[in-house]
């Protein structure tokens, strides 16, 4: 069995990477407002309820996650939240701009289909999310950290305007799973260049360059 097992495993990781390589609709991606297609695309509608904190190290990034509660309806689909985590630098581009930051929310329908809304941030004036977050990076990578006191809400990473770019993508790390639905958020969020310095005393940069569209479309909603 073991004899069998190995050859498997082998496949299996030469898959993901090969996948990871060669994909045709991978992310993040370079974004330009000219070259989007313009359709009706429906609106945002986030219910992000306050919830204890619980958070994690993986050792690549910080990770809140939610048992239930959370959901974003777009169009007819619900999704479930998930957790949402942070990137350094921002991975997906705006007419050229790379961005030092991002917050990436991950949701699930009930069928399956992956949804990510990405938050890209600009340095200037001090996160107040961030503000509680940082000091409570827990130093190993051991699990989920509860912390009763402290609550926290998805929507707290969500701008003012809600407009957004949609694509179709993957998973930004192994396996890079294709067919991820990816909403970028058009209006960026701010952290301050010491929150910035304080993340990095944690984690080193987690996000891989921009990939080619091949073909794909983009689209903005209004």
């Amino acid at each position: 069995m073991k004899a069998l097992l190995v050859p498997l495993l082998l496949a299996a990781s030469a898959c993901q990477a090969s996948l990871c390589e060669s994909g045709q609709r991978q992310s993040p991606i370079s974004i330009t407002t000219a070259a989007v297609s313009h359709k009706r695309m429906p609106a945002l509608l986030a219910n992000y309820p306050v919830a204890p904190l619980k958070l994690a190290n993986d050792g690549h990034t910080l990770r809140v996650r939610f048992d239930k509660g959370g959901q974003l309806v777009l169009g007819k689909v619900r999704y479930a939240l998930q957790q949402f985590h942070f990137h350094t630098p921002g991975g997906d581009q705006i007419n050229g701009e790379s961005f030092p930051f991002a917050a990436h929310i991950l949701h699930k329908s009930a069928s399956g289909q992956l949804l990510a809304i990405v938050v890209p941030f600009r340095l200037g004036a001090e996160n107040p999310l961030l503000t509680k977050l940082l000091p409570l990076i827990p130093v190993k990578t051991d699990g989920d950290h509860v912390h009763p006191p402290a609550k926290v809400s998805a929507k707290e990473l969500l701008p003012t305007e809600l407009g957004y770019y949609q694509y179709t993508g993957s998973l930004t790390a192994a396996p890079c799973t294709e067919g991820v639905q990816w909403l970028v958020m058009k209006q960026p969020l701010s952290l301050s260049q010491a929150q910035l310095d304080q993340w990095q005393q944690h984690f080193k940069d987690n996000m891989r360059g921009v990939n080619p569209l091949n073909g794909r479309d983009v689209f903005e909603s209004q």
